[in-house]
């Protein structure tokens, strides 16, 4: 049979809820009807559980309500804990369980009858059933961009950074916006760094991989326990963990954490210094092995004013005394590279040594 388009472009439906005991909660959207739902993998939704039959249920459309009907299922159908024997009604935040897997049902609106929001509705509609997709198929794909020795320019390493190939899916921008709507910005992080180790098995020697985190990261349990599943990948591999400068407000809680990944054999990097408020002080109590320079600091600079370039140099030499690399992002020119390397940045990241790229660019470790 072939499926209807939900037409009514005011809203969007959802099922949101934990489907496997060791998934975090999922967003699934009722893009068309009949929306299947069992344990067959090629119904709309699938429930790989015991008690789920085959074809358990299905939602339909109609006069633009959602009804729910149970398939002559062997363990029942039920919505907020009432067993169905016929076509059932749905509305926003009913509980609808399918045998032991409960869901709950969610409607995203518009809050006005306008031709504008009727598009945003539709555009952030259409980026949920992308960022689903892009999450249940796992379709990020890992780029590589290299970290270079400014002397002498050999790649000591990789950052990893996340593209896609779906629609409306291809930044990072476009993908946390989507995942902040859902509250799944901890679980695209974690998918990236983990698809970045996965796929860094392909090049010649593994290399150096420095890992970002999103900030909500910082006060998300969870943290240690995905970086020990990317370490037991390798043991071996160099592997440092990015944080925000501004995500680094509690030194307490740094500490803790600077010594759980030494503990892996993880070190430790500071992003985008000087983005925001530079905290040189604070930062350095819980000091880094990396810091990375915002390319704001840097980009620009072999022309800058000498008071801009001694303030620089200055910074440099302050985290060099403390036992810190400097690497200085966003170089994109030859000038602003020599420039770096005479500020005294130990370490270089930008275009001009190389845009992020598939593995298959760079295939083996500089």
């Amino acid at each position: 049979m072939t499926g209807n388009r939900m037409t009514n472009a005011d809203s969007v439906w959802f099922l949101t809820g934990q489907i496997g005991q060791n998934e975090s909660a999922r967003y699934v959207p009722i893009h068309s009807t009949p929306f299947r739902i069992g344990r067959r993998a090629d119904l709309s939704l699938c429930l790989p559980c015991k008690t789920v039959s085959g074809l358990h249920a299905e939602i339909v459309e109609q006069d633009d309500a959602l009804l729910l009907r149970d398939l002559e299922s062997t363990n029942g159908t039920y919505v907020n804990g009432t067993r169905v024997t016929g076509p059932v009604s749905l509305k926003q935040d009913d509980l609808v369980q399918f045998a032991d897997v409960a869901l709950r049902l969610r409607r995203q609106a518009a809050d006005h009858d306008r031709g504008t929001l009727r598009e945003d509705v539709c555009d952030k509609a259409m980026a949920l059933v992308q960022f689903d997709k892009l999450m249940s198929e796992r379709a990020v794909v890992p780029f590589f961009q290299p970290i270079v020795e400014i002397r002498g320019l050999k790649t000591i390493g990789y950052e990893i950074l996340g593209r896609s190939r779906l629609f409306g899916m291809e930044t990072p921008q476009a993908m946390f916006m989507a995942a902040s709507q859902l509250n799944l910005e901890v679980e695209l992080s974690r998918m990236f760094r983990w698809e970045g180790v996965q796929v860094s098995t392909s090049f010649e020697v593994p290399p150096h991989l420095f890992l970002n985190t999103h900030p909500t990261e910082m006060v998300s349990p969870g943290l240690l326990e995905s970086m020990r599943s990317v370490r037991e990948v390798n043991p071996t591999q160099p592997l440092t963990l990015e944080i925000h400068e501004a995500a680094v407000t509690d030194p307490k809680r740094m500490t803790e954490l600077r010594a759980a990944l030494a503990d892996i054999d993880v070190r430790m990097a500071y992003d985008d210094f000087g983005a925001g408020q530079t905290r040189l002080i604070e930062l350095i109590e819980v000091r880094p092995d990396y810091l990375k320079f915002d390319l704001e600091m840097v980009q620009g600079i072999h022309d800058a004013s000498q008071q801009r370039q001694q303030m620089l140099s200055t910074l440099v030499r302050m985290v060099r005394e403390l036992g810190i690399v400097p690497l200085a992002e966003g170089i994109e020119s030859e000038g602003d590279s020599l420039a770096c390397r005479q500020i005294g940045f130990e370490l270089g990241q930008g275009f001009f040594y190389g845009k992020p790229a598939p593995a298959t660019i760079y295939d083996r470790a500089g």
